[in-house]
């Protein structure tokens, strides 16, 4: 019976009962929407396990015929897990619990619904649905598996398993291996089988095992709401058994023995040892000799121990190659493995002898030479007679020389000595043989065994005398030496002990001290003790000579020397006082202008030189102030006029009488005196004030003169290119048409000026020019004429028109300039006479309107010829 069918029999019962109670209360009950609504009674309800916790995942509804209100209620079977809970009044029903599909597919619940009186309660089964939430779970772990290593390539070797609870996509599996390149296997995806790769084999000895890591993944499904895929992974331990596929081999050759003379008969020479290449399961090896024994050597053929069977003095040989091989046993019927081996034995001496060595009279161990010092590169000692040996044979008697000593001073020839040899000492570094440094040089001589494990050794001492030479220079203390004296010290007084120092022995280390040189006329020096001292008969002044410098010679017994400097300072007292260049000095001061006085110290250096300046007495006091360091004086700076003067002298001269002191700064302190009288004057005009100013300062004149020169030839300059310029507008000419070759220019005349220095004239009176080589005398005398005169050139005026009778014989003309005819004394107007050009001197007295109509007939005389030249 189903739901909807008991829900009728409980309401015909419920109408039964009211009937027969005469009653008309019914009992509530729920809705019934069918599987898949979210409000009802719950039956057939289903929910996803990923549901979360809180969730409002149901409402029950239901209703009373009366209309009573009604209330629900859900309850659990004892002992069951209490997933839901429902709202009384509004039947909403919560997740409080996770769901687990895994765990349970399947919750039984009680839901009821009462109007007060009359309860109805109904069981319910609630469906809880899948989610991807399960990863897949590998079977039977851990995986390890044992594989031989000849197993064929593409063998399945094992079958992985792995179970997903999910259902549907969710719980299908698939496998697949993590990616690397060096992995020798693979996997079906969906069975699981584990193979080996095709044209891939296994081989224990290179890899003993191999570690595969295998994935496990599902079909993937929906998870709160987003699709999710999971997957776990397992780790498959593939151990390779060994096979007998490698042949055995022989461990730490190549292999040597040795046969030394004390051994015995059956004596341990080697023992070689091979292992089974197949080490997974190895096989035990067999040990023979193949040949190369002479029959003197026999072979453990378990422990593969070489040993000598006879006695080592009746050996033939001192080098034996003994072929050694090792098989393989426990195969079976098949071919035996092997490996083939030399072991080589060597008959060596017994190292029982030290090298030695030898002088002439037999074994030795003390060698000495007596040499002089400082003896060349290269030069072999030939004091020594030494000889070293090594009784013992081959390698035994192998050693090495080496000489131990201070620096690298000697070395030993040969380096490397095989049983004897004659040892020679040559010199390395000439300098280490010095007698100053030390008069006796020991080293040790030693011999080492180089290949030998006793390393036997020998020593002997090296000691040589040293005898001196003279070698060395007398050397100065310092490059250079300083004095310093007072000037008038009394004659013989010390300045300074120079040393030098010369390490030779004997007379050579005696140094003797003479000085020379232009500035040691004035000095002495000790001859044995260095100690320089002024003649007895010397004076110094620093004002006449205040250094000196000489050389000092140091000089051994062989004449070996050394120099250094000498200087010398002779220091400056206070032995002057100032002096002025006359005891009264008279001086005229211009109202706004100083007046200076200079005294003069003749000594040498300051203080002693310095002079301040002073007034010592004026009358009146308060008229004049003076600069101590300059010796400037002025006027106080409220007497600005004459009228001032007056008011305070009653003098119409103005002149005042200073007592001035000159007073140096030196210890003690001297001082001189002298009188000033000042002629106060006010300011005339400007170039006699300048004048009377300068008048002890000539240098000023002269440029003051040179700076009116220069504006007056500004000035000439400036209107000179003026008049050019009309000039050049006045004298224009149309050009003509045929081209006419310029003719060279003639050089100008120069040019002299008359300059008048402070005379009051004229502007025009400032400069005059000169008649330059009578020019204008020539062309009134009419002289020899070689050409046609050139045209002249700009800025220059043209000359007056010459006459007729001169025109084919006067030379060329040298023409004025502009700035010559305007620089003349005076300009007067000519007068108007038709002969005016040929009267002598009319070019100073022509007007600048009558010369540029000469100029203009000239040029067109000149073209009409020249025309007349081209057509003929």
């Amino acid at each position: 019976m189903n739901a909807e069918e008991r829900t009728r029999v409980l309401w015909f019962l419920l109408a039964l009962c009211q009937l027969t109670s005469g009653q008309s209360d019914y009992a509530p009950y729920f809705y019934d929407y069918g599987p898949g609504a979210t409000h009802g009674n719950m039956a057939l309800f289903s929910i996803s396990e990923d549901t979360p916790v809180g969730t409002h995942v149901y409402t029950l509804n239901g209703t009373d015929p009366e209309e009573d209100p009604v209330r629900y209620g859900l309850t659990f079977e004892q002992g069951s897990r209490e997933y839901f809970r429902v709202d009384p009044k509004s039947g909403n029903v919560t997740l409080v619990q996770e769901l687990d599909r895994e765990k349970q597919a399947e919750i039984s619940a009680l839901v009821s619904i009462t109007d007060g009186r009359n309860k109805v309660a109904e069981t319910v089964r609630i469906f809880v649905t899948d989610a991807n939430d399960e990863q897949p779970e590998f079977q039977n772990l851990p995986f390890a598996i044992d594989v031989p290593e000849d197993t064929a390539p593409g063998s399945s070797i094992y079958k992985v398993t792995a179970v997903d609870k999910d259902m549907g996509s969710g719980g299908s599996v698939s496998y697949y291996l993590q990616s690397s390149p060096l992995t020798k296997f693979t996997i079906d995806g969906h069975s699981g089988v584990l193979r080996i790769r095709a044209n891939e084999t296994l081989d224990y000895e290179t890899t003993p095992a191999h570690f595969v890591t295998v994935v496990a993944q599902d079909g993937g499904g929906k998870y709160k709401g987003e699709h999710q895929v999971m997957s776990s992974t397992a780790t498959v331990t593939i151990n390779v058994v060994d096979a007998q596929d490698t042949p055995p081999s022989f461990v730490g050759t190549p292999y040597f023995g040795y046969i030394y003379e004390v051994s015995l008969p059956g004596s341990e020479i080697f023992t070689v040892y091979a292992k089974d290449g197949d080490q997974g399961n190895p096989n035990s090896i067999h040990y023979s000799i193949m040949n190369g024994s002479d029959g003197v050597f026999d072979i453990n053929s378990t422990s593969g121990c070489i040993s000598l069977t006879t006695n080592p003095s009746q050996l033939k040989s001192e080098l034996y190659e003994i072929r050694v091989k090792a098989v393989e046993e426990g195969r079976g019927e098949g071919p035996m493995d092997y490996d083939i081996t030399t072991v080589t034995v060597r008959v060596v001496d017994l190292n029982n002898h030290p090298p030695t060595f030898y002088g002439e009279t037999g074994p030795q161990n003390r060698f000495e030479v007596t040499m002089f010092e400082h003896p060349p590169a290269g030069e072999i000692l030939r004091g020594f007679r030494i000889t070293v040996n090594d009784s013992d044979q081959g390698a035994n008697a192998k050693f090495k020389l080496r000489l131990v000593g201070p620096g690298r001073v000697l070395r030993v020839v040969p380096q490397t000595v095989l049983n004897e040899a004659q040892v020679t000492i040559i010199v390395e570094d000439t300098s280490g043989i010095d007698y100053e440094k030390g008069s006796t040089l020991t080293f040790k001589l030693l011999a080492i065994e180089i290949d030998t494990p006793e390393r036997f050794s020998a020593t002997a001492d090296i000691i040589i005398h040293l005898l001196d030479t003279n070698d060395n220079v007398p050397a100065f203390t310092s490059e250079y030496y300083v004095a310093r004296i007072d000037e008038n010290s009394p004659g013989g007084s010390s300045l300074v002990s120079v040393t030098a120092i010369d390490p030779d022995s004997g007379p050579w280390g005696e140094v003797k001290y003479t000085i020379y040189g232009s500035g040691s006329d004035l000095f002495s020096i000790h001859f044995s003790t260095g100690l320089i001292s002024t003649q007895p008969w010397a004076t110094l002044d620093a004002e006449a000579r205040s250094k000196y410098n000489f050389y000092v010679k140091a000089e051994d017994g062989e004449g070996e020397y050394s120099l250094a400097e000498v200087f010398v300072t002779v220091l400056d007292l206070n032995d002057h006082s100032p002096e002025f260049h006359q005891s009264l000095l008279e001086e005229t001061m211009v109202i706004g202008a100083p007046v200076r006085i200079e005294a003069v110290d003749e000594d040498a250096e300051s203080p002693n030189n310095v002079i301040e300046y002073s007034i010592m007495k004026a009358d009146p006091k308060n008229i004049f102030d003076i600069d101590c360091n300059t010796g400037v004086i002025k006027l106080k700076p409220y007497i600005k006029s004459m009228e001032i003067i007056h008011n305070i002298t009653k003098s119409q001269e103005c002149k005042w009488s200073l007592l001035v002191e000159a007073r140096d700064r030196g210890s003690p302190s001297f001082s001189t005196t002298a009188v000033l009288n000042i002629d106060i004057t006010e300011a005339t005009p400007l170039m006699a004030a300048f004048l009377k100013r300068s008048r002890g300062s000539p240098m000023k004149v002269l440029g003051m003169v040179t700076g009116i020169i220069s504006l007056l030839v500004g000035a000439t300059v400036l209107f000179s290119t003026a008049m050019y310029l009309r000039n050049t507008k006045s004298n224009r000419i149309s050009p003509a048409r045929r081209i006419i070759k310029r003719r060279p220019r003639h050089p100008e005349p120069p040019w002299s000026f008359r300059m008048p220095i402070f005379k009051d004239a004229g502007p025009s009176s400032k400069f005059l020019a000169d008649d330059p080589e009578g020019c204008c005398a020539d062309r009134s005398a009419g002289g020899p004429r070689a050409k046609k005169p050139p045209p002249p050139n700009a800025p220059s005026l043209p000359p007056p028109p010459p006459s007729t009778t001169a025109r084919t014989s006067e030379r060329p003309r040298v023409l004025p300039t502009i700035s010559g005819v305007l620089a003349s004394r005076s300009f007067k107007k000519p007068k108007a006479s038709s002969s005016s050009s040929s009267s002598s001197g009319s070019g100073r007295k022509a007007t600048m309107s009558s010369a540029l109509v000469s100029e203009l007939k000239l040029r067109l005389e000149q073209k009409i010829n020249e025309s007349n030249q081209g057509y003929c």
